[in-house]
């Protein structure tokens, strides 16, 4: 109550709630026949089956709970154990059960009111009929503990409030309202003698119970009737609901005991026909309702929504003479356009009515309807019936207004002053209605769209038909992404087109709903047209692909769709439904594939989004597509026709010719020092891969001859390459080489030669696994480095070995023959990369 927030949501019972009920323990709902009871706001714990009809009164009671359905079966429930503890039928001729009360330090009792207008009082511990109170002669519809002991107030059907001592059976006041039957009552615990009912048409009235006499009246404190009110003990605030969609908080703090709000939350009474995101940081969504009225919905936060009100034809007028709303209230809003430059200055959303010429604007900032009234000035003094606006637009810099009219004509008026500043056609721009109007980022270019299956491009400012297209069929709405210029267009035969406003063609087009395109919106990217349409699907088509991407069905229609400016959520309005569904953009926090939904894909039905998650949803198909995307192992080589590069990192064979400039760069300045004790890191051989330096054993008797078999040793790659020549084999010398660092590979090539312990077949041996390299085209960089840089230390010898020189030839040829292939490749590409800039151009 403090703040109206909410604190805790359940999880979701499987039909609609009809009756609620609390104790301090648990909370009580029934969804039809039965009842269930959640513990911690959140998950059922009790579920009590036994009544064959709905339930439709409920009453904790200590241990027990009683609930009552329509067939007129009383049932007292035992909370823990889940079982009947009482079972009670009433006659419904004589006593149909309409309200139910315990009556405070009455041990055991209940007191029962029924539609013939009789009450009994109850034991329900001995089952026993205490008493039966004659009644009133008119049916009871609440019963209403008084703070004083054995005093409760009956309201019946006919607006009668009855305050009556159940103890002697003595009526100690009445009081009538004149708006039919009480819906509530409550009593105020702070100290002053209130009492407050509630009625179907929304009003409250005040009673003072010392001077018993009406103190005020709180009209239209709902717009429907009263649901449930509620006083908090001990302080001078009443909460109400109704089925307005709104819970209030009132405050008596003014003159003679009079209230105001002072917290409220509300959504739509009746379902919402519009949404659109307001502003570029998707927090605010403008909703427009079947109610009438304009609201503002916080993706945030529930405590920064604000309704814009009701739109009315008159303010002033209607206030002034008191008129009932109805007389003066606008249609419902079908399409309206929102900008947030300059709304701090004017108005900054324009909005049309169903059925009706008049466009109104709208204030975000005021947070009420607008200064103007929008509508062509030969219909200034008398309104036509069949003519009315069908689609708005705003310019982005927020000072014109773009109306489209049911006969075809598009006009311009000035957002500051409300002034016509134009007209597109010399009459009429379209022979059909006005389908759609567009303007872009840069006020250059009008886009109307007429149901005569025109679109027509115009000067915005000069107001000159610039270009023309004729569509296949007739256009529903259209849509423009004004930073990337395309523009969706919905077709009444359910297809999709995109067009491109820069080149004026149709550059993708998409067929797959089975019904009428409700709406449509572009990602902010403007790489996804989101659609949604009767057949209760919300599709995803990828632009660049011209694929469909996402499929997934609603239960009921969604009738709007707008997808936030930042990207996190897409939002829907559905047929039939009050709220706003939130989606989230899974592409934004995991891997999705965006493959193209294969031809026979079956769209999955997907619950609505409720405030808390379903516990049993399987996700785990769609993990498994995630999983498959990031395990996904690259082959060796694609295609043995393509030259494939080895995953190296450049400095293992870029620097391989240039490794004399770096070693001179690299000379320590000084002499490296000994280290004065044993070191505290075993040392390692100098490498990429590190490796222990192997113990050495201590010999007293240091030899000053130098070991010659030492220095002669052969490496490993030096042994691979031997054996190689015998098996043809070059893999395992090729990876070991790979696992050197640039100074080891010029040490092992330099180790070929004969004078560095090496031999003319390994040095063979070695052009053949270049040779091998080269054919096979992978680790191609590699090959050239390698062979590089064994061409430069060892070029005098491969000149005077004829064996060498003739395995040099063959690479030559295969050297030549590989640069030929890529050469033609890469002429090719930038070919066609030269072409198709121009010819955009």
């Amino acid at each position: 109550v403090k703040k109206l927030g909410i604190v805790a949501v359940s999880n979701a019972l499987p039909q609609d709630i009809m009756c609620l009920a609390a104790d301090r323990m648990l909370i009580f709902a029934s969804c039809d026949n039965i009842l269930h009871a959640f513990a911690r706001n959140k998950e059922v714990v009790h579920t009590y089956e036994g009544h064959k009809a709905r339930i439709h009164l409920l009453q904790p009671f200590g241990d027990h709970v009683i609930s009552v359905d329509v067939d007129n079966v009383l049932i007292v429930w035992n909370i823990q154990s889940e079982e009947e503890y009482l079972q009670m039928d009433f006659d419904k001729a004589t006593f149909a059960v309409s309200a139910l009360l315990h009556p405070s330090t009455y041990l055991n009792k209940i007191l029962l009111g029924s539609e013939q207008g009789s009450l009994q009082l109850w034991n329900i511990r001995s089952n026993k009929l205490l008493y039966s109170f004659p009644g009133w002669g008119l049916a009871v519809t609440a019963l209403e503990q008084a703070p004083a002991v054995d005093v409760v107030a009956v309201g019946l059907v006919s607006g009668h409030i009855i305050v009556h001592n159940i103890k002697f059976d003595e009526t100690l006041m009445k009081f009538q309202q004149d708006w039919g039957p009480i819906t509530a009552i409550s009593f105020r615990t702070d100290g002053h003698p209130v009492m407050a009912a509630g009625s179907p048409i929304g009003h409250i009235a005040l009673w003072d119970l010392e001077e018993k006499k009406l103190i005020c009246q709180m009209q239209d404190a709902h717009s429907t009737a009263i649901a449930g009110m509620s006083f908090v003990p001990g302080e001078p605030l009443l909460i109400t609901n109704g089925a307005d969609n709104a819970l209030r908080v009132w405050i008596f703090d003014g003159p003679g005991g009079t209230a105001h709000v002072l917290r409220s939350r509300m959504g739509h009474s009746a379902p919402p026909t519009k949404i659109r995101y307001h502003g570029q940081n998707g927090e605010q969504i403008l909703s427009a309702g079947q109610d009438g009225t304009l609201q503002c919905f916080s993706t945030v936060h529930e405590k920064f929504n604000k309704s814009l009100g009701r739109g009315s034809i008159n303010k002033k007028k209607s206030k002034k003479k008191g008129l009932k709303l109805d007389t003066m209230a606008l249609p419902p809003i079908t399409a309206f356009a929102s900008e947030v430059a300059h709304q701090s200055d004017w108005d900054g959303i324009v909005a049309c009515h169903q059925g009706y010429i008049t466009c109104t604007t709208w204030n975000y900032q005021k947070t009420s309807m607008g200064a103007h009234k929008l509508r062509p000035e030969e219909f200034s003094k008398h309104k036509p019936i069949d003519i009315y606006a069908t689609a708005v637009d705003i310019t982005s810099c927020g000072n014109f207004a773009v109306i489209g009219m049911s006969t075809g004509q598009v006009d311009v008026y000035n957002m500051q002053s409300g002034i016509h500043r134009g007209r597109y056609g010399k009459e009429k721009a379209h022979e059909g209605a006005i389908r759609g109007v567009a303007v872009d980022g840069l006020n250059q270019l009008t886009i109307t769209a007429g149901s005569e299956g025109l679109i027509k491009f115009w000067k915005f400012k000069t107001k000159d038909l610039v270009y023309s297209t004729e569509l296949s069929s007739s256009p529903s709405g259209i849509l423009l992404h004004r930073d990337s210029g395309i523009l969706g267009i919905a077709f009444d035969d359910f297809t999709i087109s995109v067009l491109d406003i820069e080149t004026r063609k149709i550059v993708r087009t998409f067929s797959g709903h089975h019904g009428r395109i409700n709406d449509m919106t572009f990602s902010p990217d403007g790489r996804w047209l989101i659609t949604s349409s009767m057949d209760c699907a919300i599709k995803t088509w990828d632009l660049p692909s011209g694929c469909l991407i996402d499929c997934f069905l609603v239960d009921s229609a969604a009738v709007s769709l707008t997808m936030s400016p930042t990207g996190d959520f897409l939002a829907s309005a559905h047929v039939d439904d009050l709220g706003i569904y939130l989606w989230s953009n899974r592409s934004l926090y995991s891997l999705v594939s965006l493959r193209p939904l294969p031809a026979d894909y079956e769209p999955a039905l997907m619950m609505l989004p409720s405030t808390c998650p379903v516990q049993d949803v399987d996700m785990s198909g769609d993990e498994e597509l995630c999983d498959v995307m990031i395990d996904y192992v690259s082959p060796e080589q694609l295609g043995e026709q393509l030259v494939t590069l080895s995953l190296l990192p450049e400095s293992r064979w870029k620097n391989l010719l240039s490794l004399d400039i770096i070693k001179k760069r690299n000379k320590p300045k000084e002499p490296p020092k000994v280290p004065k004790s044993a070191p505290f890191f075993i040392p390692t051989v100098p490498g990429l891969i590190p490796r222990y330096v192997p113990p050495e054993e201590e010999n007293d008797s240091q030899s000053k001859v130098v070991n010659l078999g030492v220095l002669a040793q052969k490496s490993d790659f030096y042994v691979h390459l031997e054996e190689a020549l015998s098996t043809n084999e070059y893999t395992a010398p090729l990876d070991l080489l790979k696992r050197l660092g640039s100074s080891n590979i010029e040490i092992e090539l330099r180790g070929l030669a004969p004078e560095g312990g090496g031999s003319m077949e390994v040095m063979l041996s070695f052009l053949r696994m270049i040779g091998m390299m080269l054919n096979k085209k992978y680790n191609f960089e590699l090959g050239q480095a390698y062979l590089a840089l064994f061409l430069k230390l060892h070029l005098k010898i491969l000149s005077s070995e004829p064996n060498l020189l003739e395995e040099l030839s063959k690479l030559s040829v295969q050297l030549e023959e590989t640069w030929m292939h890529l050469r033609s490749l890469f002429n090719q590409s930038l070919c066609v990369l030269t072409y198709m800039k121009s010819a955009l151009l």
